[in-house]
């Protein structure tokens, strides 16, 4: 790397390691490749952007639109790029001065279609494939059918449907055979070939002397293949072996086939034989026996929940999880990425799920050591090549080299290897391990601190009210999640959980003080204290002992709530699984109990994740709508706003302990983009628009729903949520729908219906209710009739101030971001309005010619009143949002140790709408930066469509500044205007709002110094 290039990049720790000033994340797929990216690298360095941060790129599954289901660890996306195209794209990152950090998924991999080496390789061989310890599979699971095998819930039906349908077919090619299940290829392991090549044997015996050459080479391929080891042959040299005659045995029987037409077409009839004929249920025998004989069974997609017997991210049954606590596993599964990383072409990386990993912690430290060890051999290689080419160079006293000692990489703590951050959702109080050796997480945290800000507290219970009237009952967010995480644990994580439960129920034998306890009543202690978790997870180790304070803290609590919640049920059952947990007892058991004990706890803290992920992101989420804004990942839709006091308590907080943690408000998991929920926001200050918006709404738009025998349909519920996503992704300054927002409109209602599991579900969709839903969103948004649409007529003016509204919280929500502790960052596209809804809508393709070309307009003024007043009056085309990402990424360029060190100073503002500012100052030596931003701001405006500047809105309100004198002068770096500082008191000067707010409503001033010759230096 071009250390000039690095540091010009990005803040960098003592020891050169590189952290970014900023990032801007990009989803790579055959739609936008690497060359599409390097395409862009000169509008991002233009931007101010820091490093590009990109969605996972190694080999996935085809097609695939977002790269987290990898198949190959040890190769490129094709459909992305090659390494040229990578090393193309870095070097022209390297040449602006940028970064470039990936997103890394060690929890699991596709497996889907038969493009996963590995897994075809376990389906093959079983227990006896080198792979078979690379996922996490349970291969003695409860149902005795399935000891040694894997079950496959591919099917789209019953499996007997499918085979007599024909929808399963045996095929041969290059001496082996595969049944495919439409693209979907699944190996037949070599011990089972007799079974199909003895059916033609009498056939050959008749075409055939009895000494014939390829006669006697094909009897004798098939006993090569029936003395093959069996697949659960616990032996390692004979399952070498088997490995080896396998080849050996498919290659002669390729050979054979390729040198005598007629041992290939009797193959072919044998084929046929296999495969049935249509009508005829009896003919399929022959392939159902075969299949009998796999180490997989094929089943319905529907029995995964009950039976599956390998773990998955979450409940998707294309993704398998990976054990990266075993070394070798590690290893395979990194040793691209470290090239890469030695390679100096990665400079940081994102771990997706670290939750679902064994050791989240121990897994840190392995890949920060693994790092470390790289860079360590890259550097020793580089000084030996460097020694090497010196030729005649004289060597030191003492017989040393001239190339110095290679300097020995720290690893965690303050001065990690790498730059690495976590996918890690914390819950509201809960907060990030200190000994995980990363630099924090991707941000959810900041996400929900940003839009809570622009929610108004005060007017909860006027929202809980109009919410519980119009759909008709209250929902209490805490019992809701209760309920839907029981639901995911009875579902679709079923089989997960009665797994745990017989491991509890093994425990509990051990012991005569709690050997009654039955497996039902385990199962349902199980499942209510997962139900009542309060977090996704604990990070206990068994192997090291003792349990940390937090983790314990949250296993007495959730077992405590379902104590609360189950007061029929022995509360020592409950006693018994939290002891578990907490490794008490441990010391008395002996060494295959505290084995047992282990493993149960580990595996409970695998589980707990993605059932608080399916109940509450997948689920709840989707059925309480008060305000939406709330409802996103890492967020509390219980809660209703974020005061200032906590807004400015947590950023202080991040700035002691995770400074370089990231700060998100989009990424392509949030359910809204941060525009959407800055317009929904405005919703809280109108309580009583609002409520009176809704009833006349639902009045008319009464026509446009379906009677079903169970009522109208949509629901209340589904017709609240329609209302406010219409409001939140209605393009600003759009005078009526277009095709394009209609039908991501109704996608996005059909999928959050379909999460919700209310009327209709994923598994058992309701096509009666969701074809009516779909009818009344067209219905609804219609302007196809000769007459004006009156819902959308009456949609107008509360939408009006929407626009208005939002904007302002769009705009100060982005400037938080980009100033506060942490790494901000971009996700693309948002750098202009995006008011994209959750994935795929998320995904869409971005227009980067139309922003390239809106910088390149702005880049050309310079900061000034009058281009602050153009862009306020355009704000529709988003190019104020545009002006204020780039200024604010500059300023982090120009400074970057105030923004990444700099002491973080919460202020408070005085006057008549001090309610109405958050505001705050960075810091270090004699740099000093305050942001001001309005919030709150229909209450502000009190009902008029006016922009919040100057004294009619901000009348007396002033800005306080400890250590401030009066006559200090601030430069805004949006505007280029001076705002000069009035005395106050207690040793403060003053800001005046109106004086601020003058152009625009938001504000990053700089306060301008002397520089020691006379000259002032600014923004």
């Amino acid at each position: 790397m071009d250390n000039g290039a690095a540091v010009e990049a990005s803040r960098e720790s003592q020891s050169g390691r590189f952290v970014p000033r900023s990032t801007y994340r990009v989803q790579l797929n055959a739609g936008f490749t690497f060359d599409d990216a390097r395409a862009i690298v000169p509008y991002l360095a233009d931007l101010g952007v820091g490093a590009l941060y990109a969605s996972p790129y190694l080999k996935a599954t085809p097609g695939s639109s977002h790269g987290y289901d990898v198949v190959d660890y040890g190769a490129l996306n094709p459909e992305i790029g090659d390494e040229a195209a990578h090393a193309a794209l870095v070097g022209a990152l390297r040449e602006r001065g940028m970064g470039h950090l990936v997103d890394f998924v060690p929890n699991h991999m596709g497996i889907a279609e038969g493009g996963n080496a590995w897994w075809l390789d376990v389906l093959e061989n079983g227990q006896t494939s080198p792979y078979a310890d690379f996922f996490d599979i349970d291969w003695r699971p409860l149902k005795p059918e399935l000891r040694g095998k894997v079950l496959l819930p591919i099917l789209g039906d019953h499996y007997g449907v499918v085979l007599e349908k024909g929808e399963l077919e045996l095929g041969f090619a290059d001496g082996a055979f595969t049944v495919c299940y439409y693209a979907t290829p699944l190996p037949i392991a070599p011990p089972t070939y007799p079974t199909v090549l003895r059916l033609p044997l009498p056939e050959l015996a008749e075409a055939f002397a009895p000494d014939d050459p390829a006669f006697l080479e094909y009897q004798s391929i098939v006993t090569a293949f029936e003395r093959l080891a069996p697949q659960d042959e616990p032996d390692p040299d004979l399952v070498a072996e088997r490995r080896r005659e396998q080849i050996v045995a498919r290659r002669r029987l390729a050979e054979l086939v390729a040198d005598t037409p007629v041992v290939a077409e009797a193959i072919e009839a044998a084929v046929r034989a296999f495969n049935g004929t249509a009508d005829d249920a009896r003919s399929f025998d022959l392939l159902d026996g075969l299949l009998g004989e796999q180490t997989y069974r094929l089943s319905s997609f529907r029995t995964a929940a009950e039976e599956i017997n390998y773990r998955r991210f979450f409940a998707i049954n294309e993704l398998a999880s990976v054990r990266q606590e075993v070394p070798a596993v590690f290893a395979a599964a990194h040793a691209l990425l470290l090239r890469l990383i030695a390679e100096e072409k990665v400079d940081g990386v994102r771990i997706d799920h670290p939750d679902g990993l064994w050791d989240p912690a121990g897994y840190f430290q392995q890949l920060q050591e693994a790092v470390a060890q790289v860079r360590l051999g890259s550097e020793s290689d580089a000084g030996t090549a460097d020694a090497d080419g010196a030729a005649g160079v004289d060597a030191a006293p003492g017989g040393a080299g001239t190339a110095e000692e290679p300097p020995e990489l720290a690893v965690g703590g303050d001065d990690p290897a790498i730059y690495l951050l976590v996918e890690k959702i914390l819950e509201p109080g809960e907060e990030l391990p200190a000994d995980w050796a990363v630099a924090g997480t991707v941000g959810y945290e900041f996400a929900r601190l940003a839009t809570g800000l622009f929610v108004d507290p005060v007017n909860r219970k006027a929202f809980d009210d109009l919410y519980a009237r119009f759909i008709g009952h209250k929902i209490d967010f805490a019992d809701l999640v209760y309920q839907k995480k029981k639901l995911i644990l009875r579902t679709a994580l079923a089989s997960e959980a009665n797994v745990l439960a017989r491991a509890l129920n093994r425990i509990s034998e051990h012991d005569r003080r709690t050997r009654d306890f039955t497996l039902s009543s385990l199962r349902d202690a199980l499942r209510e204290t997962i139900a009542c978790f309060p977090v996704y997870r604990t990070y206990i180790v068994c192997e090291e002992g003792g349990v940390p304070d937090r983790d314990r803290r949250f296993i007495e609590r959730a077992t405590a709530l379902a104590k609360k919640r189950n007061p029929a049920t022995d509360p020592s059952v409950f006693d018994f699984l939290r002891d578990v947990l907490l490794l008490r007892n441990a010391d008395d058991a002996t060494e295959p109990q505290r084995a047992d004990a282990c493993r149960f706890g580990m595996k409970f803290q695998q589980l707990t994740g993605p059932v608080m992920a399916k109940g509450l992101e997948d689920t709840a989420f989707y059925v309480y709508n008060r305000l939406v804004s709330l409802n996103e990942v890492g967020g509390d839709p219980a809660a209703f706003g974020v005061v200032p006091a906590e807004f400015h308590r947590q950023n202080a907080a991040r700035r002691r302990r995770w400074p370089r943690a990231l700060l998100t408000s989009s990424t392509h998991d949030t359910k809204r983009s941060e525009d959407v929920r800055a317009r929904i926001d405005v919703l809280s200050e109108l309580p009583r628009e609002w409520r009176a918006a809704l009833n006349r709404w639902a009045r008319l738009n009464r026509r446009q729903k379906t009677r079903l025998e169970d009522g109208l349909a949509p629901d209340r519920n589904d017709e609240y949520l329609f209302y406010q996503t219409l409001l939140g992704a209605w393009p600003f300054g759009a005078a009526a729908p277009d095709a394009e927002l209609v039908d991501r409109v109704a996608a996005y209602m059909l999928k959050a219906v379909r999460e919700a599991q209310v009327q209709t579900a994923w598994v058992n969709p309701n096509e009666a209710y969701e074809a009516a839903l779909s009818a009344f969103v067209r219905g609804a948004l219609d302007t196809s009739g000769a007459k004006p649409n009156p819902f959308l007529d009456d949609l107008a003016a509360l939408r009006r101030t929407i626009d208005h509204v939002g904007a302002g919280n769009a705009l100060a929500q982005q400037l938080l971001k980009l100033t506060a502790p942490g790494v901000p960052d971009i996700y693309q596209g948002t750098e202009l309005w995006d008011q994209s809804l959750v994935d795929p809508d998320n995904r869409r393709p971005v227009d980067f010619p139309r922003r390239r070309a809106a910088l390149d307009g702005l880049r050309r003024r310079k900061p000034s009143r009058d281009l602050a007043e153009e862009l306020l009056a355009t704000k529709a085309d988003g190019r104020i949002k545009l002006w204020l990402t780039h200024r604010a990424l500059n300023c982090r360029r120009d400074w970057p140790e105030l923004f990444a060190e700099g002491d973080y100073v919460p202020l408070e503002a005085t006057g008549a709408e001090a309610e109405h500012v958050v505001a705050f100052a960075r810091r270090q030596g004699d740099l000093e930066a305050v942001v001001v931003l309005p919030r709150l701001i229909a209450g502000l405006l009190r009902g008029k469509l006016i922009d919040p500047l100057g004294a009619e809105v901000w009348g007396d309100t002033r800005l306080p500044i400890s250590g401030a004198a009066a006559g200090q002068r601030y430069r805004n770096a949006f505007t280029g205007s001076v705002v000069e500082a009035a005395a106050g008191s207690d040793n403060t000067a003053t800001l005046a709002l109106a004086d601020i707010f003058a152009a625009l409503p938001f504000a990053l001033v700089v306060r301008e110094a002397d520089d020691g010759d006379g000259a002032e230096r600014s923004a």
